[in-house]
């Protein structure tokens, strides 16, 4: 009897203990502060280590912290490796391997954000640099002696405000007027743009500490990158007679010391310049990233170019790729200097690819569906970044055409998750366009069951919804909804010609695009018809407002950072090229049609019936808030039900933690009280 008690006894804890470790619970808004962002992998220059970023949420102090981590190649020893009250970002190895450099604001010699050094060989990190400006990228010179600094002039208005708090007692003085003299003069996050103020490419001696000017012009320089050799530096920069009004960039060269004169590599009319230049191994050849004429800018795809480092030829379009007719990015020369790998946008996946220059067609490394970003390689190692629709982004080692996971940061949380399950879906729009997108069904869906359904647009309009983890559409499943994603026209992932469906004509094909999604899920059987909801930020804000001054079947509708009467937006966003190529000014008559055929929804809002919430950001330079307070207050004045939410202090993303949550609380009671609430 004994036994069999003992038997018995171990019976109830193995079955109890296997009933906790199968118990998930559906994703909660509690769960959202456990996330742990990973990012910037970097390969150690022996190949057998991957220093990392992540980036976790503090509840208590309403903040995101990020600091750097490191994991081996095998995937073994991940562990945290800077600590502070502050922020660190931007690992980057010396290419002896000695150091691993990061940037960070906290207390120092120097104040401000600063390139910090971590001696591989033990011991504390110390402070580098001693910057006065905006420090925004570095990287190391193959010889690791220096550094190449890309820095934003002081605002001396900071200058003078800190002055004036450290001389302490007495009352601030008034901050002085802003001046504006620009063409484009906002920029959402940087805020007001001011003549005479640039951000030029240093170099920093590592031994002295000196800092000194790479060239001598006066024109934005960014995105540098050293020559194998080290001798020359090439870096982006606009140097248009009027850059505000000539998006983009070009590529340029100069020697790598003090006060070089660059030689420009691409011009105006090729478009170069969008990303960081890319070198051979031989130092012969530069890989850049072209766009499209500046009128297709909002739909504009990324095309691999090559061009000489010494200027003695343009650059030229590779063929393979060119008929790929999709976007790519990340170039990156391979070992033989006879191919260039990079990745790929096409379809709900980002992949990897390679083209050897001799000719072929492009080949793909991994195959879709698969959604990938941060490549690194060096010394034998090469890491992506990678998740799923139902896995959070990690770091993976690349290897063998295969991916192996090398950080687990969020697998503890996702064993507790119950998630809803992603599928993809095809059909016809309303002129026989073949249109994609994902469909995200509730938590525990149980087949042949009708739920509420939300359309949730992605913003842009140039980008996808894609097979990697949404937490939107993860929340949603999680309260019962199925949720669908539709890639539009005038998403990127399709071709030239998909993207470009869209130009001058907003509200068109894209609200097409957008129902025939909705048709095809009540189809399924899976959409209950009378229970629809809609919902977007930025670009899906604004589409959200076409729908519901188009079709009246929603009954709820959220609509974030949105515009209204559009030529309001003229000159009061960051979008100025945009309106002048696409639209045109509004003091041209044939635009000032245009202006008001894509303003249907304000100018119609007697046909909108659908309860809508209005939010944004109280500083959005992108979208700014007056486009959600124009359409709240045309809902309000007409007695539809309506809600406007602002957020303090915010720009067009909301990043502040409660606020995230706050967002994530408002959607679901609104949808809940409109969609879900007994007849």
């Amino acid at each position: 009897m004994r036994w069999r008690s003992l038997v018995l006894a171990f019976t109830l804890v193995s079955t109890t203990a296997a009933f906790e470790q199968t118990t998930k619970h559906p994703l909660k808004l509690d769960d959202l502060a456990h996330f742990r962002d990973v990012r910037d992998p970097q390969c150690s220059p022996d190949g057998r280590s991957v220093a990392y970023v992540v980036s976790t949420t503090d509840v208590k102090e309403d903040k995101s912290s990020s600091h750097v981590w490191m994991v081996g190649f095998d995937g073994k020893g991940d562990r945290q490796i800077t600590s502070s009250q502050d922020s660190e970002s931007l690992p980057r190895w010396s290419p002896d391997g000695k150091y691993l450099s990061f940037t960070s604001s906290r207390p120092g010699p120097a104040k401000g954000n600063q390139v910090w050094l971590l001696d591989r060989g033990g011991g504390e990190a110390a402070q580098l640099t001693d910057v006065k400006g905006r420090l925004q990228g570095y990287e190391w010179s193959p010889d690791s002696k220096r550094l190449a600094l890309v820095i934003g002039d002081p605002d001396p208005e900071a200058d003078t405000a800190a002055t004036a708090a450290d001389a302490g007692g007495g009352r601030p003085k008034a901050p002085k007027p802003i001046v504006i003299d620009r063409y484009k003069y906002k920029q959402d996050g940087q805020g007001y743009l001011l003549l005479g103020r640039h951000t030029y490419v240093y170099l920093f001696d590592i031994a002295t500490k000196k800092l000194d000017r790479l060239t001598t012009g006066k024109f934005d320089e960014s995105s540098s990158s050293w020559s194998p050799d080290g001798t020359r530096i090439a870096f982006t920069s606009n140097h248009a007679d009027d850059p505000d009004r000539e998006a983009s960039s070009q590529v340029f060269v100069a020697d790598a010391k003090a006060g070089s004169t660059e030689k420009a590599l691409t011009t105006t009319a090729s478009r170069g310049g969008r990303g960081r230049p890319e070198w051979s191994r031989d130092g012969k050849w530069i890989a850049v990233l072209e766009g499209d004429e500046k009128k297709y800018g909002s739909y504009s795809m990324d095309h691999l170019a090559v061009v000489a480092a010494d200027a003695s030829s343009a650059a030229a379009r590779v063929k393979a790729v060119e008929d790929l007719d999709r976007s790519v990015s990340s170039p990156r020369f391979g070992a033989d200097g006879k191919s260039i790998t990079f990745t790929v946008t096409d379809d709900r996946s980002v992949y990897p690819a390679r083209v050897h220059l001799a000719g072929g067609a492009v080949e793909r490394l991994l195959t879709p569906p698969i959604v990938l970003s941060s490549w690194t390689s060096d010394g034998g190692c090469s890491a992506v970044l990678s998740g799923g629709d139902t896995r959070y982004t990690e770091i993976h080692a690349f290897e063998g055409g295969a991916l192996r996971p090398l950080t687990h940061q969020n697998d503890a949380l996702f064993a507790e998750l119950d998630l809803g399950q992603t599928e993809e879906v095809s059909f016809s729009s309303k002129d026989g366009t073949q249109v994609h997108g994902l469909l995200t069904k509730p938590a525990g869906y149980v087949a042949g069951t009708k739920v509420p359904l939300l359309l949730r647009i992605h913003g842009g309009p140039n980008g996808q919804d894609q097979h990697s983890f949404a937490v939107e559409r993860q929340v949603f499943a999680a309260n019962g909804y199925a949720v669908l994603a539709v890639n539009y026209r005038g998403s990127s992932g399709r071709g030239q010609k998909f993207s470009r469906a869209i130009f001058a004509d907003w509200g068109h094909f894209e609200v097409d695009d957008l129902l025939a999604g909705v048709d095809h899920v009540i189809k399924m059987g899976i959409a209950d018809p009378d229970r629809l909801g809609v919902g977007g930020w930025s670009y899906g804000g604004i589409l959200t407002d076409y729908l519901v001054a188009s079709d009246l079947r929603f009954k709820a509708a959220t609509s974030g950072a949105g515009t209204a009467f559009t030529v309001a937006f003229y000159g009061t966003d960051q979008y100025i090229i945009q309106y002048d190529y696409e639209i045109g000014p509004p003091w041209n008559p044939k635009s000032w049609e245009t202006y008001q055929k894509i303003s249907y929804p304000f100018l119609h809002a007697d046909r909108i019936k659908t309860p809508t919430l209005f939010l944004g950001g109280e500083r959005d330079f992108n979208v700014p808030i007056q486009g959600g307070q124009q359409m709240y207050q045309a809902l309000r004045s007409l007695g539809v039900e309506t809600q406007l939410v602002i957020y303090p202090n915010e720009n067009h993303g909301i990043s502040r933690p409660s606020y995230v949550r706050d967002r994530y609380e408002r959607y679901l009671a609104w949808y809940a009280k409109y969609l879900k609430k007994l007849p």
